[in-house]
């Protein structure tokens, strides 16, 4: 279907794919409500300014709070000469003024682009200089590392570095947010089409760097409106998310769910289960969305105190590995609530709904989910062709919570097949008619704690080294975060290579710390194809014998 595609360029210049079938859905199943997030919140607040829509730890803050804030800072960023289509980055744990920074850039018609917190300086300078970036709020120090010092780093290296925002801190030699939110003239709206570029994120690339998403206003809303109608969302529905807000599920869940539905958003700036509880049980969330580590957490700390969350009507795992026994167990701990795997990706947004019902429990613990608001197909990956039902193959999607394609365009040139469906890149089997069942990738990526890691970027640092002849990097067990980072490495002659030495590597790379090798394999050589490609489907089974990683 080659006319489905038309390549158009939005009022900020970004270059997008635009799918006449993916806008036939949206019409056709009302997901795309054609309003910006401005849109929305000024009608929210016009409504019910008072209500609650934010809860980040001991903050909690009104939708006319968090709208007048925004707007005043929309006029700085205005005033500082951004146009529409610009680029402001942030990289912020769960705060409330992340929830800020994504309204103001919508009233002003900007475009925002949220970096995960583990990352460096080596990710900073790549993610930065390649969204051209003009605006970056960071903590002053987060966990204890610098992110102030970071920048002066980083802005050091960029040619055309960014105003550097400092939130919750001192800024030194930086702007300070609350300088920035304070009382002014405010600028009208940007009047701003919902088709447009509203959200740039990065995720891994299987071959190097991480590629740049591009979603619009609509292709987000309509994540949300076909996940608060699956769920039954009502006036009454309060989430929880432990994911970042700089992760996809955090970012629907945290910066666009509380202004589409008005679902208030709860949070925590780290993850602690004791505190998360309170949360959970002193706002009575219904809802909450976490990595495999948060649900695990939670159940062992229902079975340990007998303490449980009569409120909590359903748990959305995703993001890693989800063994079944899991789930089982906190259906088991948590009376009222349906747990269920959830799948999907920063491109194509969530794929998959849970069951309706307790009843049905074994299909949210053995499959990853009911297909919902996708076309898909499943493929055989040599032909393109699809498989029979029930048998292995790639899954392929298409639908109107698809990005509008890569920033570097040069991206896209492999991602789609000639129908527009998106290449996953994980193979699934078709069960119980509309539920897939995971069974492996093709990508080359490991899921370590929701994070998706490329394995080529960490085999670049490796044999980048002198000590390292060749390299091979695959996923192993772990029993806490999923999948573990393992490395075969064969030293070059006369050279010695330890955990000690890898781990050294990456410190000197700048590269988040979740990146470095959890275990290390010295070997003489790597299993190959006869074409002399490295079989990474026997170093996972090796990696399998070696792990799971304990923690």
């Amino acid at each position: 279907m080659v006319d489905d595609i038309e390549f158009r360029t939005d009022a900020g210049g970004w270059r997008t794919r635009w799918s006449r079938a993916n806008a036939a859905a949206a019409a056709r199943e009302n997901l795309w409500p054609d309003k910006t997030v401005a849109d929305l919140a000024f009608e929210r607040v016009r409504n019910d300014p008072d209500r609650i829509l934010v809860i980040d730890g001991s903050h909690s803050l009104s939708a006319g709070q968090l709208l007048e804030t925004a707007h005043r800072l929309a006029s700085r960023l205005n005033a500082a000469g951004l146009k529409a289509g610009d680029v402001i980055s942030f990289q912020l744990p769960n705060w409330w003024e992340a929830s800020v920074i994504n309204l103001a850039a919508s009233i002003a018609g900007l475009v925002v682009n949220p970096i995960v917190p583990i990352n460096r300086d080596g990710e900073l300078v790549h993610m930065l200089g390649a969204a051209r970036s003009r605006f970056v709020f960071v903590p002053a120090v987060f966990r204890g590392y610098d992110y102030a010092a970071m920048m002066q780093r980083v802005c050091a290296v960029l040619p055309d570095p960014p105003i550097v925002v400092v939130v919750r801190g001192e800024p030194g030699g930086f702007v300070g947010f609350d300088e920035l939110v304070a009382d002014g003239p405010l600028i009208k709206p940007r009047a701003i089409d919902p088709n447009a570029v509203k959200l740039l994120m990065y995720t891994s690339g299987t071959t190097g760097m991480p590629k740049a998403v591009l979603h619009s206003h609509n292709s987000i809303h309509a994540d949300g409106v076909k996940m608060y109608r699956a769920m039954a969302l009502d006036d009454g529905s309060v989430s929880f998310c432990g994911s970042p807000l700089t992760h996809v599920s955090g970012y629907l869940w945290i910066l666009n769910m509380p202004w589409l539905r008005g679902v208030p958003a709860v949070s925590l700036e780290q993850w602690q289960i004791a505190a998360a509880f309170d949360l959970l049980k002193r706002h009575e969330c219904s809802v909450m969305i976490g990595a495999t580590p948060f649900l695990q957490d939670l159940v062992d700390h229902v079975e340990q105190t007998g303490e449980t969350l009569p409120r909590l009507g359903q748990y959305i795992c995703g993001g890693a590995a989800v063994p079944p026994t899991l789930i089982y167990r906190a259906i088991q701990a948590l009376p009222n609530c349906i747990a269920w795997r959830t799948f999907g990706a920063t491109e194509t947004t969530t794929l998959t709904r849970g069951p309706e019902s307790r009843t049905d429990a074994r299909l949210g613990a053995e499959t990853d989910g009911k297909l919902c608001g996708v076309e898909a197909k499943v493929v055989d990956i040599a032909t393109g062709l699809p498989v029979p039902a029930g048998a292995e193959g790639e899954l392929c999607v298409r639908g109107p919570g698809m990005m509008l394609g890569y920033a570097d365009v040069q991206d896209n040139d492999s991602a789609f097949d000639a129908d527009g469906f998106f290449r996953m890149g994980d193979l699934v089997r078709l069960v119980e008619g509309d539920h897939i069942v995971c069974t492996g990738r093709t990508k080359d990526l490991i899921i370590r704690a929701g994070e998706n890691i490329s394995a080529k970027e960490i085999e670049d640092v490796l044999t980048a080294s002198d000590l390292v002849a060749e390299a091979a990097v695959v996923a192993m067990p772990s029993n806490r975060t999923g999948e573990a980072i393992c490395a075969f490495i064969i030293p070059r002659a006369g050279c010695s290579v330890s955990f000690g030495t890898v781990t050294a590597l990456f410190v000197e790379a700048g590269l988040a710390r979740q990146k470095t090798p959890e275990h290390v394999e010295v070997v003489t050589e790597l299993p190959k194809t006869p074409a002399g490609k490295v079989r990474k489907d026997e170093l996972r089974r090796i990696a399998a014998r070696l792990g799971p990683v304990v923690s």
